[in-house]
């Protein structure tokens, strides 16, 4: 069983704004973002300001009900020792939910629409305790459906999947060479129907857009690199996630959907992830 819910093609990602979040959420959301990731870990998130923004925003029109929020459980290995945002001391399921509890206080909501395990534990048996303590939450109708990032060994996914009775919506990962851009967990994915985010999609990859070639593509479509390289991910199913600061980079990631890439484009930048 899997819980049905859309997700945006793309979303925003919070990481590293620190006190600027709230600014930038709403500047997200204004040029038309409609997807916000963030987490519950104050080490690299400021969740609360996300939870700011979306006030600020109900109180000029834009509904909660609008925005689509991701949120995660960050594991004790994860977390600042000094800042952790439940009882290190208490049993997994319990630390999942003191965990999503200050989620829903700092977002402001008691619904999220999707929760993601940070990273997988160092024990499978402890990376299934905190899924199925994810999975009540499902059943109890206040989580949209679950996930995983920072997993990067097929036989991981493969295992969560199996035994797993809510299976995982989401696989979010970093998107970049040393992992040969996941290819067969991104094959798993599609034949599964887990929807795969991206992240560090832009700054690992200075090399695939500074490539002659994809820079002859972007001047053929009379768009950045950036823009051909979202657009060309979206076009294979992936969702990426961009964290820029800037409104005219927000502007231009959202233009990803005006314009598509031929066969031949599509077929050049393939070659890039073989």
């Amino acid at each position: 069983m899997s819980p049905s819910i859309t997700s945006p093609k793309i979303l925003y990602g919070t990481a590293w704004k620190k006190e600027k979040t709230a600014e930038l959420v709403e500047q997200a959301v204004f040029a038309g973002f409609r997807g916000i990731d963030t987490a519950c870990q104050p080490k690299h998130y400021e969740e609360p300001g996300v939870g700011k923004a979306l006030r600020s925003l109900e109180s000029q029109g834009v509904s909660r009900k609008e925005i689509f929020i991701q949120t995660k459980f960050t594991p004790l290995n994860g977390q600042d020792p000094k800042r952790i945002p439940y009882d290190p001391k208490a049993t997994l399921k319990v630390q999942v939910n003191q965990s999503f509890q200050t989620s829903q206080k700092n977002i402001g909501s008691d619904f999220i629409d999707s929760l993601v395990l940070h990273s997988p534990l160092a024990k499978m048996e402890q990376t299934m305790e905190v899924w199925r303590a994810m999975e009540s939450l499902c059943k109890e109708k206040v989580v949209g459906q679950i996930g995983i990032s920072n997993c990067y060994h097929l036989d991981t996914l493969k295992f969560l999947y199996k035994n797993a009775e809510i299976k995982p919506s989401v696989l979010q990962n970093r998107f970049y060479k040393e992992t040969n851009y996941d290819k067969h967990l991104r094959k798993f994915c599609i034949e599964n129907k887990i929807t795969y985010q991206s992240f560090w999609t832009l700054s690992a990859n200075d090399h695939i857009l500074n490539d002659t070639r994809f820079k002859s593509i972007a001047r053929e479509c009379k768009k950045t690199e950036a823009q051909i390289l979202f657009r060309y991910l979206t076009l294979i199913g992936i969702v990426p996630l961009t964290g820029t600061r800037s409104k005219t980079h927000m502007d231009e990631d959202l233009e990803i959907f005006t314009f598509n890439l031929s066969d031949k484009q599509m077929q050049t930048i393939d070659s890039f992830f073989r």
